[in-house]
């Protein structure tokens, strides 16, 4: 757990210094790095990871009451944001995705294991692939395409939709190919990529903090403002409490899923963003205080 905050704080600082030095073309760079990231790494971990899973009666369980949660507090994001603060558009969006989307991945994996032990691991990894992974291809690129600024016809935000998302191929391939292509190997190694991901996503987390900081539309460390808040209070506490309910409930589900559940907002928020220009400065700055949350709880959890 100490290594990956160190690795998180260290990208971070780094997109942070790169922006006050190279400014644009440290920019650039965050573009490129987010598109390879987007257009390369996601396709490959989403296909290998999808063919490799294996469903059981407890993982059908928890992946329901993840998209029970994902529904709510998707519902509930957009009330707050278009009712309540009265956003723009295009921040509504962004609130909505990082209320729902987590980063149950390259975050979320390693916290399981540090707090649970690896025998949660594949729960994890079942919650990541079937709610986070599918959740990220239709509903994070749907809600980026019907809010951004891509386009103002319903017929461009579907377009972009399609077009714009590699992730959602991959996923359609992963379930229909054979066996064969995802060998175990290759699947070990799609974990390395993901894990490679994580300083890639906070260097642009860190050059887009600072970017926006210059630009006026947010400051570092980002502030506590409404939207920032809403965001804060919706991710870490809303789709844990909806498993957490359901699992007393119905059916008793592994504690993987709560975790998971209660992940920090995911980085690839800020792709979304990127790709259909959704609120970048409240995406870098819900990423950055939730996973700074997440970080120092976990810590206390592994210490205590």
């Amino acid at each position: 757990m100490i290594p990956l905050v160190a690795v998180i704080g260290a990208a971070t600082a780094a997109g942070i210094g790169a922006e006050h030095r190279f400014n644009v073309r440290a920019e650039d760079l965050a573009r490129r790095l987010m598109w390879i990231v987007l257009w390369v790494l996601m396709p490959v971990v989403v296909f290998l990871n999808m063919r490799a899973l294996h469903l059981t009666a407890n993982v059908g369980a928890g992946i329901g009451f993840g998209y029970a949660a994902m529904a709510i507090t998707l519902a509930v994001a957009w009330f707050v944001g278009k009712r309540v603060l009265c956003l723009s558009r295009h921040s509504v969006g962004t609130l909505m995705n990082v209320s729902f989307f987590g980063n149950t991945g390259y975050l979320g994996l390693p916290f399981t294991a540090a707090l649970l032990g690896f025998s949660q691991v594949p729960n994890a990894v079942a919650y990541d692939t079937l709610v986070s992974t599918l959740g990220l291809v239709t509903v994070a690129f749907s809600v980026g395409a019907a809010f951004g600024t891509v386009g103002e016809r319903v017929r461009d935000r579907v377009t972009a939709f399609f077009v714009r998302n590699p992730p959602l191929w991959a996923t359609a391939l992963g379930l229909v190919a054979p066996h064969a292509l995802a060998p175990h190997w290759a699947v070990e190694a799609s974990r390395g990529i993901v894990v490679a991901i994580l300083p890639i996503g906070f260097f642009a987390v860190g050059v887009t903090l600072a970017a926006e900081a210059e630009e006026g539309a947010a400051k570092f460390p980002p502030p506590m403002n409404a939207p920032v808040a809403a965001a804060i209070a919706l991710k870490l506490l809303l789709p844990p409490a909806i498993v957490f309910a359901l699992s007393a409930i119905f059916i008793s589900v592994p504690h993987a899923y709560l975790t998971q559940a209660a992940m920090a907002t995911g980085i690839n928020n800020l792709v979304v963003a990127h790709e259909y220009g959704l609120d970048r400065g409240l995406a870098a700055s819900a990423i950055a205080w939730t996973t700074a949350i997440v970080a120092v709880v976990g810590l206390l959890l592994v210490l205590l």
